[in-house]
């Protein structure tokens, strides 16, 4: 039990700082001179090296241990907020997603995620293991709306500079918790992180496929679609995006329960698709007003799915292969995610305001159609129990 209120304390803090990191580092790297472009690319770099460094560090788990990765990754969030905080040429600042914890969509991919879900999956019951990842998700989605309602104090570009020294600090903190975990977190019969992939090759397909949809319309591409649409800044942008991450929290509670009771492919499907009809609602917005109550009602939903793709990830390979399963899924999710802000940087510069949206949620409702059809008799272990 302390070593899950460890996990989750670390996971609260990073999630504070990917809060509102998502909302500050397309107006932080545009007063640093990049263009609309190169905040495309380097949210793009971000978010492929997050998905990457998940592989990583499933396999020096097995190496070297998942304490000692899990303050890598600490280190590494430090590393990150240190070069936004000081770096002041373009090339640097492009790099900074190299160490994948730039926090630029979510808590939910970077090299800590793998080896935290595999250490919830063995730390839970089974039969209360869909509640226990909607418990993980909702601490990460509370402190990640924390941090985009602070982002409203960044009012100034030394206040944003200040945020940057922070995300490092906390990098620091959450790099010290691991060491207080007890040796139950490690694996006790240590094997292969990667196993056979072949029950997830057809899942982690889909994956790529909602993940290239989600690249096109990850927060932090929204946050900048609003400022330059309708010229919103922080002191706005913080308080929407705290109310976005505390209706994902409120679901990720909800996600537990309702996948206990039927399912977690149909928990996953019955609540993606309709935020994804929303999201091609997004662009028609007449007003600021109108935007921001279509994002907040996909958000409500959309982000149910989370807790029960991770249980359902977990659940059907070895325990020995947990870490490796997220990382593989997570790689291939984050890698097709990385091409999206990129080509919505593109989109936004040429005033191509609805394109983003568009194209983001024609891909998913595909994904969700397909998962649907392809895994809907498709029950994970715990389920089977």
């Amino acid at each position: 039990m302390v070593d899950r209120r460890l996990l989750l304390t670390a996971r609260g803090l990073r999630a504070f700082g990917f809060g509102f990191s998502a909302v500050l580092i397309g107006v932080h790297l545009e007063r640093r001179g990049l263009s609309p472009l190169l905040i495309g690319v380097t949210l793009g770099i971000g978010l492929a090296a997050a998905s990457l460094s998940g592989l990583a560090s499933a396999w020096l788990a097995a190496a070297w241990g998942r304490r000692r990765v899990l303050s890598a990754a600490g280190g590494l969030m430090a590393l990150t907020g240190l070069d936004l905080a000081l770096a002041g040429q373009t090339p640097l600042l492009v790099l900074s997603g190299l160490t994948g914890m730039l926090g630029a969509a979510s808590v939910d991919l970077g090299p800590f995620a793998s080896v935290e879900q595999a250490v919830l999956a063995e730390t839970a019951p089974a039969s209360g293991r869909n509640v226990a990842f909607g418990r993980y998700s909702l601490t990460g989605g509370l402190f990640n709306a924390a941090g985009g309602l602070a982002a409203a104090l960044a009012t100034t570009s030394g206040a944003t500079t200040a945020f940057f020294f922070l995300y490092a600090a906390i990098g620091f903190a959450t790099a010290a918790l691991p060491f207080f975990m007890s040796k139950r977190v490690e694996l006790e019969n240590v094997g292969p992180a990667f196993g056979s992939f072949r029950p997830l090759v057809g899942l982690a397909a889909l994956f790529a496929l909602d993940s290239l949809g989600g690249g096109f319309v990850a927060n932090a591409v929204i946050a900048y679609w609003l400022h330059v649409r309708f010229g919103v800044g922080a002191p706005l942008l913080g308080p929407v995006f705290a109310g976005v991450a505390i209706l994902q929290a409120l679901s990720y509670e909800v996600s537990g329960r309702l996948a206990d009771r039927i399912g977690l492919i149909n928990t996953m499907v019955l609540t993606h698709l309709p935020s994804n009809v929303i999201l091609l609602l997004v662009p028609f917005s007449p007003s600021l007003t109108w935007a921001i109550a279509l994002i907040l009602a996909r958000f409500a939903l959309s982000q149910m799915d989370v807790p029960a793709r991770q249980a359902y990830v977990v659940s059907i390979v070895p325990p020995a292969e947990r870490a490796g399963a997220v990382a593989m899924t997570g790689a291939v999710r984050g890698v097709a995610q990385s091409f999206g802000p990129a080509l919505a940087g593109a989109a936004i510069g040429a005033a191509a305001f609805g394109v983003p949206f568009f194209a983001g949620g024609a891909l998913k409702i595909v994904y969700d159609l397909a998962l649907f059809a392809g895994f809907r008799n498709r029950r994970a272990s715990h389920e089977r129990g």
